[in-house]
């Protein structure tokens, strides 16, 4: 029985939490390369390394992991593939959990570090662009921590309600009218006069298909019609609800989507399912899709919110937010996010009018 053990690393840079091993490392480059020696230049080794960590590794693990024949590109074999592919998804379903372990460790290091930086906790839908402004935000003059933990929208909006963060990340589409899903998913949890919500951005959702389209899928009613396997997101998440309102538009009975009731836990784990052949499609967004080398069909724009108590307005930390949000460094890094544009970054806007769900009477005069 093999173990797993895990550390990690403590250093200026940043980019996606991750939990790394060298030998899947190995695998995926040489799967993608095609040899050791291109593989062995991808990763920044000898050759001859290579092919002693590859030769090690069968022999602890009783499998052979590659093929070579004469003439041939190597390649995996079925246990190295089956290995392989594996952990990458492990690693897509996990990636929420180590993202909120990293945010912890994070946390604890900044308050270390510099006992006068800003600490502001998020709950927050998936979202790419987020984490490129946890970046830029550690890199100013004083310093803003963004504590991230990635959840569904409806558990971020929770969060918020019960104390638990000062920041939620949600999406919606812009003409959600009432009666619809998306209305039945988050009225119940904000309140006009309680919460406030912040711009952020628009972005792109619609279909992660494989690289060429091969079952040319270009909408939701052809999944359904050509019975496609479908990758969808877990109860909770904005996107399931954006998908239940996708459905509605289409006329489309849930049962009629082949893989309704999976219950993949981000944008990334439905990419790994679909890279990997185990689904034909998933509803995610542009970024992640670049990320994974697959294709992407889009479906509708959407607008990424942030909300708070309106009684954090006045923070110290949600107004250095707000602050390097309509900064025109943000703005421009933005931008250049595939599928992404700003949208009244920074500003607090009218819950009333992005969200028309609420009618309230005037109370009558009295004598």
């Amino acid at each position: 029985m093999h173990r797993v053990q895990f550390h990690y690393t403590l250093g200026r840079e940043g980019g996606p939490a991750q939990i790394r091993n060298p030998l899947l490392d190995l695998l995926h480059a040489l799967a993608q390369r095609g040899s050791i020696s291109a593989a062995a230049r991808e990763l920044g080794l000898s050759y001859r390394h290579v092919w002693g960590e590859l030769k090690r590794w069968e022999g602890e693990l009783g499998h052979t992991l590659v093929v070579w024949e004469k003439g041939q590109p190597a390649r995996l074999t079925e246990f190295g593939t089956k290995l392989l592919w594996a952990e990458r998804q492990a690693q897509a379903r996990l990636q929420p959990q180590i993202e909120a372990l990293r945010a912890e460790l994070d946390r604890a290091f900044a308050v270390a570090f510099d006992d006068s930086a800003h600490v502001l906790t998020f709950y927050a839908s998936h979202d790419e662009a987020l984490a490129a402004l946890r970046e830029l935000a550690r890199r100013q003059p004083q310093p803003l921590h963004l504590d991230i933990r990635f959840t569904g929208s409806v558990d971020a909006i929770r969060a918020l309600n019960e104390g638990r963060c000062l920041m939620a990340g949600f999406h919606t589409l812009e003409d959600a009218a009432p009666g619809t899903p998306i209305q039945r998913a988050y009225k119940p949890l904000l309140q006009p006069g309680l919460h406030k919500l912040i711009g952020f951005a628009r972005r792109s959702q619609g279909l992660i298909v494989p690289r060429g389209n091969p079952r040319h899928l270009y909408s939701l009613r052809d999944v359904a019609t050509k019975r496609a396997r479908f990758a969808s997101r877990a109860r909770g998440s904005g996107t399931r609800v954006l998908l239940d309102e996708l459905l509605r538009r289409a006329d489309l009975d849930a049962a009629a989507l082949p893989g309704y009731e999976g219950d993949e836990p981000s944008h990334a784990a439905v990419a790994q399912a679909v890279a990997a052949g185990k689904a034909d499609a998933g509803l995610g967004i542009l970024a992640t899709a670049l990320a994974h080398g697959l294709d992407f069909v889009p479906l509708v724009e959407e607008r990424y919110h942030l909300a708070c108590l309106k009684s954090a307005l006045d923070e110290p930390a949600v107004a250095a937010l707000l602050q390097l949000l309509r900064g025109p460094e943000w703005q421009s890094r933005l931008a250049a996010l595939p599928g992404y544009r700003p949208a009244d970054s920074g500003e607090v806007l009218s819950m009333r009018q992005l969200l028309p769900w609420w009618t309230f009477r005037k109370a009558k005069a009295t004598a």
